[in-house]
């Protein structure tokens, strides 16, 4: 995200163009700065062997204190006249137009991206040769290698895109969100967040797109809750820690006293072969 956000105010924020070319501009430069920051780390996942989540971890420091030294360097970000380490205002053509109006100035047409974004990744990773090799690779790289499929390659694939989402990501704050300039916290722990997210929506397109607006409900609501009602921020912390922990119960539960693992849980293979197991015992008690 913090790459995303540097990388299309440098490139779009001083030009003088039209919203129906700035807009796509900036959003197409930011996701572009997104994929290519996360394709180091599937380069490096697929050259040595790092883990990808010690790599991302790692970037995210380099990101953080590359931003922040932008943002305080004349001539680069920094908002020209100031002496704050905070950049220039989205230029006005380069924001997204409000959606429902000034009554809502948080829903603009960002929302509609999000969702168009969720159908192609939808169709890309469930409905796309792609995106089989994707999954083949995620659930056993050994036989997605065995049976000729590239898994460096696929690696690299899967952070380019997963980099492009996080740069979607950074382009709503500061096409949306945050317009009058940001700094090194513009991720604002969006990203920690979205590992929750991910888990809650079981790693699926749609899953995730839901998950992704219960915790923005939850989140955007708890800050209205405490101003109207006085009830502390946290309780939004605790409802969404519980919500992780019903989802994580299951096999928690069944890790801890050693019961039989749900189908969804097993490999293909050891999913089959239960399967004909269970076909097996019905025809002989059928038969008998």
């Amino acid at each position: 995200m913090l790459i995303a956000c540097a990388v299309a105010a440098l490139v779009t924020f001083n030009l003088d163009l039209p919203m129906w070319l700035h807009l796509p501009l900036t959003l197409v430069a930011g996701i572009v700065g997104g994929a290519l920051w996360g394709g180091i780390a599937g380069l490096l996942k697929a050259r040595t062997g790092a883990h990808e989540v010690i790599l991302t971890i790692m970037l995210n420091f380099v990101a953080l204190y590359l931003v922040s030294w932008l943002v305080r360097t004349p001539g680069l970000l920094r908002k020209p006249g100031q002496n704050q380490p905070i950049s220039a205002a989205t230029p006005e053509s380069a924001q997204f137009p409000s959606l429902l109006g000034p009554q809502f100035p948080l829903l603009n047409w960002g929302f509609p991206v999000v969702i168009l974004a969720t159908l192609i990744v939808w169709w890309l990773i469930e409905h796309s040769s792609l995106g089989f090799r994707l999954r083949a690779v995620g659930e056993n790289p050994h036989a997605a290698r065995a049976a000729g499929i590239s898994v460096p390659r696929m690696y690299v694939y899967a952070m380019l895109l997963a980099g492009g989402l996080a740069g979607l990501a950074g382009m709503n704050q500061i096409l949306g969100s945050v317009t009058s300039g940001f700094d090194g916290g513009i991720d604002a722990g969006i990203g920690f967040d979205a590992i929750t997210v991910a888990l809650l929506g079981r790693s699926r397109a749609w899953g995730t797109f839901w998950a992704g607006l219960l915790f923005g409900a939850l989140k955007a609501g708890s800050f209205t809750m405490q101003a109207a009602e006085g009830i502390p921020v946290d309780i939004v912390l605790v409802v969404e820690s519980m919500i992780v922990l019903f989802i994580a119960a299951p096999p928690l539960v069944r890790a801890i006293f050693f019961l039989p693992k749900d189908d969804s849980e097993l490999p293909p293979r050891a999913r089959a072969r239960r399967a004909r197991k269970r076909a097996a015992a019905q025809t002989k008690a059928v038969a008998s």
